[in-house]
């Protein structure tokens, strides 16, 4: 009889259904005997949105919205009225949760989002009482305090050193600390097609050449893009660059009808960023845990910008990535082009990129592991109660 086993993501960004969606498509592929059910948090706990019942917007919908229009300074000071939200809903979150689970709740959950972690766990230990429940961040590191990580006896699954030391700082036992290799990718991005590059590169209008750079800011762009189409003609090196500019078709329009001395690509949502990565030499965008991972898979040096509009989440990524040298950290995109002139000069480019192809991140595969694993040792831990 297959194991149930619900993963819980939101639409928050793109990354955690991303995450979600990868890892069951790994078990499947893996032919592990699991049941595995995709649920989206938001739509359990919708009636309790106090967002879309003020404004009409669902608060991942909203998420979105800032995003998309770069509204993201004073994150922090939001992110602790969101929480202050949540603890007062809390018991209301936990009984709408048991009453999903009802009486057939899984044999694990997995949550790959944060802030409601701990009502997750409590209503889960209510419903299946001694089952595990696994949290993955799908960030480098934690922000604490009650972002992913919570003082409760739960599996944690981290992809990177700074992530683990922080959950065995809050207090959760050595032995449920499981250390992945990275962030969750698609497999797409370790199965790249075979393609001509210079042939593909001309065939999009671009020179079959020139040091290429993607620039990507997840599925709502951002206003940051135009800055970064203006700027980085500063620079007097030769170079083109891929625009992805996702859902935000006005984006795209504007980034068009600037005027440019280079070439460039406009695109708008695309499922294709691993080709794209295969047509470029590296990538500019936000510090985003998924970008970031994703350009490393390609082996693809970034520049990405840290400063106050920074999501706070997202701060350590950033230097993560001078830290292990994979790329350039900039207080803002007006800098793009003096970035851009270092990140290209020839010996530069090479350290980066050397260090980029050093990053194996095979996390994805092994998590599905890790997870049988706890399901296992639950296992065992049940039978022993129940014998003799």
């Amino acid at each position: 009889m297959p194991r149930k086993v619900d993963f819980f993501y939101f639409d928050a960004g793109g990354g955690h259904r991303a995450a979600a969606t990868a890892l069951r498509d790994v078990v499947a592929r893996q032919g592990r005997p699991w049941e595995v059910r995709l649920v989206n948090l938001q739509e359990l706990l919708d009636e309790i949105d106090v967002l879309r019942k003020t404004t009409g917007l669902q608060i991942q919908d909203g998420y979105n919205l800032l995003l998309k229009n770069g509204w993201t300074i004073g994150m922090s000071a939001l992110l602790r009225a969101l929480h202050g939200a949540i603890r007062l809903y809390h018991p209301s979150q936990v009984r709408m949760l048991k009453r999903f689970w009802g009486a057939d709740p899984p044999d694990m959950a997995v949550s790959l989002i944060p802030n409601f972690n701990r009502a997750l766990f409590e209503a889960f230990g209510a419903a299946r009482p001694g089952a595990p429940f696994v949290t993955i961040l799908t960030d480098f590191a934690d922000y604490p305090p009650h972002f992913w990580i919570e003082r409760q006896d739960q599996y944690v699954i981290c992809g990177t050193p700074r992530a683990a030391e922080q959950a065995r700082e809050i207090g959760v036992p050595p032995e449920k600390i499981r250390q992945a290799s990275g962030m969750i990718l698609r497999p797409q991005f370790y199965e790249p097609r075979p393609i001509d590059r210079t042939a593909e590169r001309v065939r999009l209008g671009l020179k079959p050449d020139a040091p290429t750079g993607l620039v990507l800011f997840g599925g709502h762009g951002s206003p940051a893009m135009l800055e970064i189409a203006r700027r980085a003609q500063e620079t007097g090196r030769e170079f083109q660059l891929i625009f992805i500019c996702g859902r935000n078709a006005k984006l795209a329009e504007r980034i068009r009808a600037l005027p440019s001395r280079v070439p460039r690509l406009v695109e708008r949502f695309t499922s294709e960023i691993p080709y794209y990565m295969q047509l470029s030499d590296f990538l500019i965008g936000k510090p985003g845990p998924g970008s970031i991972s994703e350009a490393l898979a390609m082996k693809l040096p970034v520049i990405v910008e840290r400063n106050a509009w920074t999501m706070p989440q997202e701060r350590f990524n950033a230097r993560w990535v001078e830290e292990n040298q994979v790329g350039i950290a900039i207080p803002s995109f007006r800098r793009i082009g003096p970035a851009m002139e270092r990140l290209l000069e020839p010996a530069t480019y090479e350290r980066l990129r050397e260090a980029a192809r050093k990053v194996d991140n095979r996390a994805v595969f092994e998590i599905p592991e890790m997870l049988n694993e706890i399901l296992e040792g639950a296992g065992r831990t049940a039978g022993a109660r129940s014998g003799p």
